[in-house]
């Protein structure tokens, strides 16, 4: 069984950086989608960024954080970071992490979700 587990999360003011992690324990295969998503209160989970565990190069990211979040996965430590800079009150929700097999932009589709981690940024 495949558990994800985040951490990172918290307060800052607005400008500010914040690094989320993502452990990934249990067997994943060398190919996985892996993924963040955020969802704020009143509003549907959105993906921020994505990216395949073996083509590092190949991401996407939200147009409303290109230029400000880097994602990233350490196939080493079988972990996936998302590096958020020059945050925005904007940027305030829960976020999680997920993995699937396939990369979509539909959350319903992946399998296998982190607990979340709150990010809060103050104006």
């Amino acid at each position: 069984q495949v558990q994800l587990k985040e951490s990172g999360g918290g307060s800052v003011q607005a400008g500010g950086s914040l690094r989320l992690s993502c452990a990934v324990s249990g067997y994943i295969r060398r190919r996985y989608c892996m993924g963040w998503f955020r969802q704020a209160p009143g509003k549907e989970r959105e993906v921020v960024a994505r990216v395949y565990t073996d083509v590092a190069d190949i991401t996407y990211y939200a147009d409303s954080v290109k230029g400000r979040f880097t994602i990233s996965h350490d196939n080493a430590k079988n972990t996936l970071y998302l590096q958020m800079n020059s945050l925005k009150p904007e940027d305030t929700a829960l976020y999680y992490c997920a993995a699937h097999p396939v990369c979509s932009q539909d959350a319903a589709v992946y399998t296998f979700w982190g607990q979340g981690a709150q990010v809060t940024v103050s104006s």
